[in-house]
């Protein structure tokens, strides 16, 4: 379904953008902080978030294969998330193709502006995703069922190359805009796609993203992760 929500329940998380600008472990002045929330206001003003979502059946083949009803990939690692799992929700999500203008606009423009901008945007798509998710596992929970974390094309060793049946299942390029470049990059920019696995059994979130990196130096870590 093509659903939007309600933007005052979106929260851009101010220590997230900062990370992206690579202020991990150092404070930024009152100058760039004061350009983060005017250029937060502006994103939040022209961001038009929206999501779909849709349920198969799932297939955990030989050889690390996995047949999710509208797509049949190779992964081992995404193979480790669906274990237990009986059915897969084929997810998208954009901000909606009024924000690649503004980081354009911003580009030729104001530089400094337009990469404040694509380190917010980046945690308003990020954080549009988690509530929906949210959302979409408090309604599992109900009917007894659990979702794993969403596995994007891209991460681990599920290749980018999925990207055309998982955003074709959900017909995304007619219902919100999401097209793929021939390298399969979504357009706009500022997108996810997903899988997300359904199974009966309750499991502990597998631990990602900064907490399962080994690069204690980089300077866009997580503060927190060891």
């Amino acid at each position: 379904m093509d659903k939007e929500m309600d933007d005052r329940l979106l929260e851009i998380d101010r220590k997230e953008v900062l990370r992206y600008l690579g202020y991990g472990r150092e404070q930024a002045d009152g100058q760039i902080l004061a350009l983060l929330e005017t250029v937060i206001e502006e994103l939040e003003r022209t961001a038009r978030p929206r999501h779909l979502q849709r349920e198969f059946e799932l297939e955990l083949l030989e050889g690390d294969r996995i047949f999710g009803g509208c797509f049949l990939v190779k992964s081992q690692a995404l193979r480790r998330n669906l274990e237990d799992c009986e059915r897969v929700i084929v997810f998208a999500a954009t901000l909606g193709a009024e924000v690649d203008y503004l980081l354009q606009r911003y580009g030729r423009l104001q530089m400094s502006r337009a990469v404040v901008l694509q380190a917010a945007s980046a945690a308003m798509i990020e954080a549009y995703c988690n509530l929906v998710c949210k959302e979409l596992a408090e309604r599992y929970e109900a009917q007894g069922l659990y979702l794993r974390p969403r596995f994007s094309p891209g991460y681990g060793d599920l290749p980018l190359d999925c990207q055309p049946d998982l955003l074709n299942a959900l017909e995304a390029g007619k219902r919100i805009g999401i097209k793929l470049t021939e390298s399969f990059l979504m357009m706009p920019s500022k997108s996810v796609s997903a899988v997300i696995g359904v199974s009966k059994k309750p499991r502990r979130c597998a631990v990602g993203g900064c907490e399962a990196c080994k690069k204690a130096d980089c300077p866009y870590r997580r503060e927190g992760s060891g």
